[in-house]
């Protein structure tokens, strides 16, 4: 059995060795955006309690799991804070926790997470909602041989971000009078922060925001069948696009910021009766 293979049978088994429901959906949120999301089952618990390997934090990524219940019968799987491939990890790891929530059962995978704003309009605190990103990690977790169960070696990815979790989302968002633009989100591997002459190639490139994750998530989530839908806030202008230096501490605290607001529009689109959670069997 491939090492992977068992890691994630190991933590099925840990799993069900808990007594915990099955989720059908995975949440995962990005820097300063932790939020309660619904009544709570389980936790939060660390990483460590499911995930095979050492996991490391940053801050702003508390790295904890909730089991939560946010309408009846919805079980959600939350994850506050990721794990990002500049602080070591492999593509497999990262994904670690999508593929595993795939596994139990969970057909979608909501996620937040913070970016740099390429466009001259952006402003600290914009939401975008992701249509479609660049992979520019130079990392895909598709790398190598997977189980066929899994997806199918080469998957279409034109609509890895889902037209009806997007077309909710932004149903949700209009009746709460939130701005939610849709963009696309370029995924570079950092840790450091891009400088003004690739910020300008990545705007030619088609890109209207950029980070340092998700891409890779929604990759894995995609290939194994779940719908994926991705809220990014804009937590300052990328280098060049303004004079002001960029710095952590500038992304938690506007995370902090619209924190309940991304709380509220992706605990909406969880509890909503529209949410695809079952199978798609078409």
């Amino acid at each position: 059995m491939d090492p992977l293979d068992k890691e994630l049978e190991d933590a099925i088994v840990r799993w069900h060795g808990l007594g915990l429901p099955p989720p059908q959906v995975l949440v995962v949120s990005g820097s300063g955006l932790a939020a309660g999301l619904g009544p709570r089952i389980d936790g939060p618990r660390p990483f460590c309690d499911l995930i095979p390997f050492p996991a490391r934090g940053i801050a702003g990524h508390p790295l904890e799991l909730e089991l939560l219940e946010p309408a009846p019968g919805r079980v959600v799987l939350y994850s506050s804070g990721r794990l990002h491939a500049y602080q070591g990890y492999t593509p497999a790891q990262v994904v670690f926790l999508v593929r595993l929530a795939a596994l139990l059962g969970a057909r979608v995978l909501l996620m937040s997470n913070s970016s740099g704003g390429l466009q001259p309009h952006h402003q600290a605190g914009d939401l975008l909602l992701v249509r479609d990103h660049l992979n520019l990690s130079g990392m895909n977790p598709l790398y190598g041989n997977l189980p066929p169960a899994w997806g199918p070696q080469f998957p279409d990815m034109s609509a890895a971000y889902d037209p009806e979790l997007r077309r909710l989302l932004r149903t949700i968002a209009e009746a709460q009078e939130v701005t939610l633009r849709e963009g696309v989100y370029a995924s570079l591997l950092g840790p450091s922060y891009e400088t003004p002459a690739e910020v300008v190639m990545l705007r030619r490139q088609g890109a209207d925001v950029v980070g340092m994750s998700s891409a890779q998530e929604v990759i894995a989530g995609h290939h194994m069948g779940m719908r994926c839908a991705v809220v990014s806030l804009v937590a300052n202008p990328a280098a060049g696009v303004s004079s002001e230096a960029l710095d952590h501490q500038d992304v938690l605290a506007a995370g902090a910021r619209a924190g309940e607001t991304v709380a509220r529009l992706l605990g909406a689109a969880i509890a909503h009766a529209d949410l695809p959670v079952a199978a798609d069997l078409g």
